[in-house]
């Protein structure tokens, strides 16, 4: 079984577990609505990547912790997605959770979404007590404030961020957790891994950019334009389209090079480049530029 698979089935198994009868049924039937309606999965495939190639010798608990960095990412697309944030109707090809059960529902499935995500990694932990304080830890920074994805949002309320500062928290610092999380949970310094969390998580967000620049609404699976419409901080607008696709080349590198020598850096070189051209692919990128010029610039090999 794939480890996406394996994912999936963990995310119906904790879904399961927190449904009862007695609970509120419409509320239960949009946590399903926000989790199982697809997405990629790269936190907790990292995660689990990562324990891999450090042992894995607990993998109960870094798939715990792989499945709380998911249900948490889900839960902040609900609250991203909200009529005060970018009242955005469709998230990965179907109506978000605000426009499906209304907008107090989705306020109440993000909050329930994070204390799932925190309960579900507590029993995860049994067989390794002692390292579930310092996964926890790495979780909650990756989520909270200062640095983590709590104060990306919170960046774009204020009149005026550094565009690097804005990314890695709002995208970057779950990326940062999940491969810090991923070495803790099987014993080891989550030290070495950070720059990859930091680079790839960075890359996600400037590919964020470019796609809602060139993307469209039927691919992406929600609304493009969202940059320009809502005045928001963009590698796009700060470096034009082709400066943006540089930079994204050159984090996707730098995540390359940033992983240890490990028994697993094949596995985790492959995944990074699935994902750089999953992200921004050549087609879609030269495609835009033959729209307004005969020689489309080449970009560089990732």
């Amino acid at each position: 079984m794939s480890p996406k698979m394996r994912i999936e089935n963990a995310l119906e198994i904790v879904l399961k577990s927190f449904e009862s009868q007695s609970g509120p049924p419409i509320l239960a039937s949009a946590l399903r609505h926000a989790v199982l309606s697809g997405g990629a999965r790269i936190r907790p495939q990292l995660c689990l990547a990562v324990a891999m190639a450090c042992g894995n010798d607990d993998p109960k608990l870094a798939m715990g912790a792989g499945v709380a960095l998911e249900l948490l990412h889900c839960g902040s697309l609900v609250h991203d997605d909200l009529p005060c944030f970018d009242n955005a109707l469709l998230r990965r090809g179907v109506p978000s959770v605000h426009a499906k059960y209304g907008e107090r529902i989705a306020v109440l499935a993000g909050d329930a979404l994070i204390v799932m995500a925190f309960e579900s990694l507590v029993h995860a932990a049994d067989q390794s007590l002692n390292r579930l304080a310092p996964v926890m830890r790495t979780v909650m920074q990756g989520v909270g404030t200062p640095n983590g994805i709590i104060a990306g949002q919170a960046w774009e309320c204020e009149p005026k961020v550094s565009l690097r500062t804005y990314q890695q928290a709002k995208t970057g610092a779950l990326f940062s957790a999940a491969t810090a999380a991923g070495a803790i949970a099987s014993g080891k310094d989550a030290e070495p891994w950070l720059a990859l969390g930091q680079s790839l998580g960075e890359a996600y967000q400037v590919a964020d950019d470019i796609r809602d620049l060139i993307g469209d609404t039927q691919t992406l699976g929600k609304p493009v334009g969202k940059d320009i419409e809502l005045d928001r901080p963009s590698a796009t607008r700060q470096l034009g389209l082709d400066g943006a696709v540089e930079y994204f080349d050159d984090l996707v590198q730098r995540a390359i090079r940033s992983i240890p020598d490990c028994e697993g850096q094949g596995m985790l070189m492959k995944l990074v480049h699935q994902e750089s051209e999953r992200l921004v692919p050549n087609a879609l990128y030269e495609r835009h530029i033959k729209e307004f010029s005969k020689t489309p610039p080449k970009r560089a090999s990732v």
